[in-house]
């Protein structure tokens, strides 16, 4: 799609700060003019707020991971018609805490499904937008999961095994190297201030 805007995504697994840098990256990039919308995947819209409770509830423990894929991009397919799409078109800079790379690392990775099949709905959902920078936040599994099920109640995803969030960041480590000139990978195991002077950073060289 043809769009003035720009698309940052934020990926990495749980615990590594995103949330917190999502906001750095926005501030970022309202210091650059731009005007910045957030907004987060599974979800994004009302639709996809209630896919995404479903996906995450304990409760759907028994879901297939078929099934799994298909609901991430149905959520996905609505975020972008709602509100990605839109507001690229009216040339904002949408920063979104996670897109279809964790598709890849969660589902392909993680769940091991054939990445040709990912990759056959990906083009069904959006064949021709791609974000225009993914910060990688990257972190060991057993510093990431200690500060996520620091945080109290688990979802359905934080409960997986070690082994499982061990493919998932493989599988994004290798989805870095893969496309190297869309991705930064930050180390996320630095202290906070720290990572947003690399965020800042990299906004800098990217976009001024």
């Amino acid at each position: 799609m043809d769009h003035d805007g720009l698309f940052i995504t934020l990926e990495g697994i749980e615990g590594v700060g995103k949330s917190t840098a999502v906001e750095t990256v926005a501030q970022a990039m309202r210091e650059q003019g731009r005007e910045v919308v957030l907004t987060r995947e599974p979800g994004g819209t009302p639709i996809g707020e209630s896919i995404r409770a479903l996906l995450l509830t304990p409760e759907s423990s028994a879901m297939a991971p078929a099934a799994e894929l298909l609901l991430m991009f149905a959520a996905r397919a609505q975020h972008l018609a709602e509100f990605i799409e839109p507001h690229l078109v009216a040339g904002r800079c949408v920063v979104c805490d996670r897109f279809t790379d964790a598709t890849y690392a969660y589902q392909g990775g993680g769940r091991e499904l054939d990445e040709s099949f990912i990759a056959g709905v990906e083009a069904l959902v959006h064949a021709h937008l791609q974000p225009d920078l993914t910060l990688l936040l990257d972190a060991p599994v057993e510093v990431g999961l200690k500060r996520a099920r620091a945080r109290g109640d688990t979802d359905r995803f934080e409960r997986e095994e070690v082994v499982f969030f061990e493919r998932v960041r493989s599988r994004y480590l290798a989805r870095a190297a893969q496309f190297p000139l869309r991705f930064e990978v930050i180390d996320a195991t630095q202290s906070l201030a720290n990572v947003a002077r690399e965020l800042g950073r990299q906004l800098h060289a990217r976009f001024t």
